[in-house]
C-alpha cells in the first residue's frame, strides 16, 4: 500500500508502547490490527495480561491450571506472530479482578519498568452496546490502569516501595488510548492486516475454535467501527477513544 493511502493515525506511530488487558485474546480481538501497523513503523511493544484466562475455554474436564497454562501458550505465539516478544503475566484470578491497591501497584510497577510514551488500557465504562465488554474484569483493570496511569506511576510518593527498594523512577504517560467503551473518538483503519489480525486471534484455539466463521463475525465488527468513523465503504477499523493527559 502506497504510504498517501496509509491512516494518518499508523503514520504517527509512537516510540514505545504498553497494551494491558484483563485476558488473553482480549488484545486480538480489539487492537491487534492497530498495534502491527505500528510496529511496521518502529514501535517497541509490550503487552501487560492481568489475569491468565483459567476461567475461559469450553472443556470442563480441563484443570483450570491446564487452561491458565495454556492460554498463556496462547497468548505468547499469538503475541510472536504480531510481532511482540515482551509479554507480562500478573497472574490475577480471572473474573475475580478488583481495582485493588495491589493490582494498581503491579500496573504501576511495569509502566515505571516499560517507560512508554503511549498506553492502551480497557476502558472503564460499561459499553452496553455489546455483550463481550460487560465482563466485570474488563472494567476493573481498566480502572485499576487508569490510576495506575495517573496519578500513581508519576507520583514518587505513590508505593514509595517502587522508587525505594526497586529504583523505579517516576514515568508520565501523557497519551491514553481507551479499548471497548462507549464513546470512541478514534478509527483506526485495520483492513491492510485483517487476514494477519484473524491469524492471531485464530492462534486463541481454547477460546475460538467453537465460532464457524471467526473471519467473518470480526470482519462484520470491525466493518460497523469503519463505518461509525466515516471511513469509505468496504474498509475496517478499530474503535479507540484518546485521552491526553498534561
Amino acid at each position: 500500500m502506497e504510504d498517501f493511502a496509509i491512516d494518518p493515525t499508523i503514520r504517527c506511530a509512537p516510540e514505545s508502547l504498553l497494551v494491558v488487558a484483563a485476558h488473553p485474546d482480549d488484545i486480538e480481538f480489539c487492537v491487534s490490527g492497530t498495534v502491527m501497523q505500528w510496529i511496521e513503523r518502529g514501535t517497541q511493544v509490550t503487552y501487560c495480561i492481568v489475569t491468565d484466562g483459567d476461567a475461559g475455554g469450553y472443556d470442563p474436564k480441563l484443570p483450570r491450571q491446564a487452561m491458565a497454562d495454556l492460554r498463556r501458550a496462547e497468548q505468547m505465539h499469538s503475541a510472536k506472530l504480531s510481532g511482540v516478544a515482551d509479554v507480562r503475566f500478573l497472574g490475577y484470578p480471572d473474573s475475580f479482578v478488583d481495582a485493588t491497591v495491589e493490582l494498581r501497584r503491579d500496573l504501576c510497577r511495569v509502566i515505571r519498568e516499560v517507560r512508554p510514551q503511549r498506553v492502551i488500557i480497557p476502558s472503564p465504562e460499561i459499553n452496553w452496546a455489546r455483550v463481550a465488554d460487560l465482563h466485570p474484569d474488563h472494567r476493573a483493570v481498566g480502572d485499576a490502569s487508569l490510576r495506575a496511569i495517573y496519578p500513581e506511576a508519576r507520583n514518587p510518593f505513590a508505593h514509595p516501595e517502587l522508587l525505594k527498594r526497586e529504583g523505579l523512577e517516576p514515568w508520565i504517560v501523557h497519551e491514553l488510548w481507551l479499548m471497548t467503551g462507549p464513546t470512541p473518538n478514534q478509527y483506526v483503519d485495520v483492513t491492510p492486516v485483517f487476514d494477519r489480525k484473524v491469524d492471531a486471534l485464530r492462534i486463541h484455539t481454547s477460546q475460538t475454535a467453537h465460532f464457524d466463521d471467526l473471519a467473518g463475525l470480526l470482519r462484520d465488527w470491525l466493518t460497523e467501527h469503519a463505518v461509525a468513523g466515516g471511513l469509505p465503504a468496504g474498509r475496517m477499523a478499530e474503535a479507540f477513544q484518546i485521552v491526553h493527559i498534561d
